[in-house]
C-alpha cells in the first residue's frame, strides 16, 4: 500500500524523525553504565583513518535523499501511522543507553523513519539514522521485543563505528576527502550518485556488509542495549528462527547481509546469562519470575 497526500517533511537534521525535543530524554540524564550486561570494549582503531565529520556529513545527506525520494514515491510512512508510531516509541526506550557504547551519541540527531517497500530489512546509518522497511513487519509479525532486537542490532553497528571502520581500510589507497562517500555508497549500498538514489534502493533495500567479527559484535551489542530498555533479549533467537523461515531459497536481504546460522544463535544463548539480570532489573522483577518467552507466529 502506498502513503499518499500526507504532510511533507522538513529535510532538515531532524528530518521526520524524533528529536530530544519530542520527548526522548536528554542521553546525559541517562543512568549511569551499569557494569553488568555485555562487556564494554574497546572500538576499532582503523577507525581513526577515516574522517568521522566527512563520513556523518556523507550519512546525512544521502539519508535524506533516500527519505526525499521515498516522499516523492509515496512510500515514507507519514507520523501518524501506528507503525512509525511504534517504532519511535521503541527506539526512545533504547537511545537512552546508547552512550555507553559510543559517548559521541549523546550528541547525535536520532531519526526513526518507516518505509512502505516488502524488503525484509532495517538500517541505522553513522549519527543515528534509522529506516525500517515494512516488509520486516509484516512478513515476520514482529513483537515489540523482536523489533527491539533488530533496532538494537542495527544502532549497535552505527555506535560501534563498523562502516567508518571498514572504510577505514581503504583509507592508505584513497584520499580522505572521498573516502566517506566511497565507504558509504559500498557498505551501505547507496549510490553515490545521488540523485539516482532511491527507486532502486526501495525495491532492493541497503545493503550493508560487515566482517563476521562485526556482526557478532553488533548481536551482543544489540541485545544489551534491548535488554537494558526493558525488552526481552530471549527474542533474538526467536527473530533468527523467523528469519530462516522466511528464506525460501534465497535469504531475505536482512538476513543475507546479517548471516546467521546456528552458530551465531548458540553464541547469543551463551550470552544470556549477562543480559536476562539486566533485562529483569529493568523490569524490576527478580529474574526467576520472569515468564517465558511468548512470540506471535509469522504469517505463513
Amino acid at each position: 500500500m502506498k502513503y499518499l497526500n500526507f504532510k511533507p517533511f522538513v529535510l532538515a537534521l531532524a528530518f521526520s524523525g524524533f528529536g530530544l525535543g519530542a520527548g526522548l530524554p536528554a542521553l546525559a540524564a541517562a543512568p549511569a553504565p551499569a557494569q553488568d550486561g555485555i562487556p564494554v570494549t574497546s572500538m576499532s582503531r582503523l577507525r581513526g583513518l577515516a574522517s568521522a565529520e566527512e563520513f556523518d556529513a556523507q550519512s546525512r545527506q544521502q539519508y535524506l535523499q533516500l527519505m526525499s525520494e521515498a516522499q516523492k514515491k509515496g512510500a515514507l510512512v507519514p507520523d501518524s501511522d501506528p507503525q512509525v508510531v511504534r517504532l519511535r516509541a521503541i527506539a526512545r526506550r533504547i537511545v537512552p543507553f546508547a552512550t555507553r557504547w559510543n559517548p559521541d551519541a549523546a550528541n547525535w540527531k536520532w531519526q526513526v523513519n518507516l518505509l512502505d517497500a516488502p524488503t525484509v530489512n532495517a538500517f541505522c546509518m553513522p549519527g543515528g539514522r534509522i529506516a525500517f522497511y515494512s516488509g520486516i513487519l509484516t512478513k515476520l509479525n514482529l513483537t515489540d521485543d523482536e523489533v527491539a532486537m533488530v533496532m538494537g542490532h542495527e544502532i549497535a553497528h552505527a555506535l560501534r563505528e563498523h562502516a567508518r571502520a571498514q572504510a577505514g581500510k581503504t583509507a592508505t589507497t584513497s584520499a580522505l576527502s572521498r573516502l566517506a562517500g566511497a565507504g558509504l555508497s559500498a557498505y551501505f549500498g547507496v549510490d553515490p550518485r545521488l540523485g539516482e538514489v532511491g527507486s532502486s534502493v526501495l525495491t532492493q533495500g541497503l545493503s550493508l556488509k560487515y566482517s563476521r567479527d562485526d556482526e557478532r559484535e553488533a548481536d551482543l551489542v544489540g541485545m544489551d542495549l534491548a535488554a537494558r530498555a526493558g525488552y526481552d533479549p530471549r527474542a533474538g533467537e526467536v527473530l533468527w528462527q523467523k528469519m530462516g523461515q522466511q528464506s525460501s531459497g534465497a535469504p531475505p536481504v536482512f538476513m543475507s547481509t546479517h548471516p546467521a546460522g546456528k552458530e551465531r544463535i548458540q553464541r547469543m544463548k551463551e550470552s544470556l546469562p549477562l543480559v536476562m539480570p539486566v533485562y529483569a532489573r529493568a523490569k524490576g522483577v527478580q529474574q526467576a519470575s520472569l515468564p517465558p518467552y511468548r512470540t506471535s507466529p509469522a504469517p505463513n
